[in-house]
């Protein structure tokens, strides 16, 4: 059975150790702060990164945000990373550079123990995978649907341009993108990521637009590094108003026809069937829970 999938359209980058950003964090208006022990940590400062974690959770967690933490990928720094981070507070961690299912199955096994020294739930540790090399991509269905503690997973990004002999770019990352929206969706978790090219942070109309191709596609989350992304994420990646309104009303009139044993309705001058009516209901589902 497939687990209920998180409602998180924006995830933002904190490192752990810098004071001004967790102190701030919890103000940005993201669906998740990832809290990092990974590429925002020198290697002299890992430990006092990971002793910073627990202290941390609370605090960018108050507005309500979920906690993801980012674990380092060499399995010396997991184990301990693992160690800090597996905690009551922490709904997810985030794995870099999984490489195939048996990495996902043996992180989770490690999970599964610190949960049970801690008295938590077996499982209740989410993971978002991180596709960041080529070795990967012929496993993404695998890995997508590797264990019940899938929650999302994203292709593609600077690591993976590197390893391809390319730029990090949209018609680079098009196509294992759009394996990795495919893998995603079969496996009942979450696409994550963009089609947009963010060299620039402050470039935010550009930022927008990668967005907005980016749902066309099928990404449901994206993660970022700068506040000013959080806003433009969630709108782009949530519902206005105005997609809630028509949602609702678009399904009621395909209940009314499916009432009338009817299989589709004419609405606004669109011709609605029931897949249409069910991205309706996803939408509303979703809705739910943003704020």
């Amino acid at each position: 059975m497939k687990r209920r999938q998180p409602t998180w359209r924006s995830l933002l980058f904190v490192p752990v150790t810098a004071e001004r950003f967790v102190a701030k964090a919890h103000t940005r208006g993201a669906d998740g702060i990832i809290l990092d022990l990974e590429d925002a940590i020198l290697p002299v400062h890992k430990a006092e990164a990971r002793a910073s974690v627990a202290a941390a959770v609370p605090r960018v967690s108050q507005g309500g945000a979920d906690v993801i933490v980012r674990i380092n990928r060499p399995l010396e720094l997991a184990v301990p990373d693992i160690e800090a981070a597996v905690m009551p507070g922490v709904a997810a961690l985030m794995l870099p550079k999984v490489i195939g299912p048996d990495h996902i199955r043996l992180l989770s096994e490690l999970v599964a123990s610190r949960e049970a020294v801690n008295g938590m739930e077996i499982g209740s540790t989410r993971f978002i995978a991180l596709i960041e090399t080529p070795d990967a991509l012929p496993h993404l269905f695998a890995i997508a649907a590797a264990d019940p503690r899938m929650a999302a997973m994203s292709v593609g990004g600077e690591d993976m341009a590197t390893e391809l002999g390319a730029l990090p770019s949209p018609d680079s990352m098009y196509v294992w993108a759009m394996h990795g929206i495919a893998a995603s969706r079969a496996a009942g978790i979450l696409p994550m990521g963009s089609m947009g090219n963010f060299a620039q942070i402050n470039d935010l109309e550009n930022y927008r637009m990668g967005l907005k191709r980016g749902k066309r596609l099928g990404f449901a989350a994206a993660s970022c590094i700068h506040p000013s992304h959080v806003p433009i994420i969630n709108e782009e990646y949530g519902a206005s108003a105005e997609d809630i309104d028509r949602a609702q009303r678009l399904l009621l009139a395909f209940e009314a026809a499916a009432a009338e044993g009817l299989g589709a309705v004419a609405f606004e001058g669109s011709m609605v069937d029931l897949p249409v009516a069910n991205r309706a209901r996803r939408l509303l589902e979703r809705a739910q829970e943003w704020k």
